[in-house]
């Protein structure tokens, strides 16, 4: 492949982003609009991704809103169908969605907390993976992109969500070496700590805000926008041979 200044582009490309309303999601979103792509955003509240799919279209691109509660099944069997009959394909997955409900230690956790967890953050990724997987397999193939977590890779205050994360970084191995075959790339990144609404109860406490601080080169807290070039680089034509790779984004946390 001859590099040229149009490998990043996203032109005529489809994308899905799950737990696109805010934060990370958003904006992922709206970044992959400005490269080009047309971008379904879904979550489980509507009025949030409406804004989001309006913003998109003010750039000029196709894109569509639509509830999905991607930790349960059943719903993720109408929403790859839905992208489908309104835009033809999916190109692009980027799978942001993932819940943390609890600060509860790993003696503690209780039950509930570690299946409302897995749900999202692993099970519903991984079947939305496959549904999109099979659709990408008839149009000859596609990528996908998982937000996983500096936390799947080194253990933090929250112990069910970091071992979930963990889970989404071997899901990305797995997929992309399973379905290499289908010129599907499956690929991941791992943002440290970032200054959005989902992470508020870390950032906003000036013990664990210090913590973090005191183990990252960079001395601060990343912006959501900061996650969008890494997701653009793994969707485009510039990371073509690029596959099982996890992309850490993390101010040097892992160093």
């Amino acid at each position: 492949m001859t590099v040229s200044p149009n490998v990043f582009s996203l032109s005529g490309k489809v994308a899905l982003v799950t737990g696109g309303s805010r934060g990370i999601g958003k904006a992922i979103a709206v970044g992959l609009a400005k490269f080009g792509a047309d971008v379904v955003v879904t979550s489980r509240k509507l009025p949030d991704l409406e804004e989001v799919a309006k913003e998109i279209k003010g750039l000029g691109r196709r894109s569509m809103a639509v509830a999905t509660h991607v930790g349960r099944v059943e719903e993720i069997g109408n929403l790859v169908p839905k992208v489908k009959d309104e835009f033809g394909r999916i190109d692009i997955l980027v799978n942001n969605a993932g819940t943390n409900p609890t600060m509860a230690s790993a003696i503690d956790i209780e039950e509930r907390a570690w299946d409302s967890i897995m749900n999202l953050n692993l099970k519903g990724l991984f079947f939305l993976s496959q549904a999109v997987a099979r659709l990408m397999k008839e149009q000859g193939g596609g990528k996908i992109i998982n937000v996983a977590s500096v936390a799947g890779i080194t253990p933090d205050i929250l112990p069910v969500y970091s071992i979930s994360k963990a889970g989404v970084i071997m899901a990305t191995k797995v997929m992309a070496q399973q379905w290499a075959q289908y010129k599907i790339r499956v690929n991941a990144i791992a943002p440290g700590l970032t200054k959005t609404r989902f992470s508020e109860a870390l950032w906003s406490n000036p013990a664990i805000e210090q913590a973090v601080m005191d183990r990252t080169p960079l001395r601060r807290v990343a912006e959501p926008d900061e996650m969008v070039g890494a997701v653009i680089f793994l969707a485009s034509d510039a990371s073509s041979y690029v596959t099982g790779h996890v992309l850490v984004v993390d101010g040097g946390v892992v160093i």
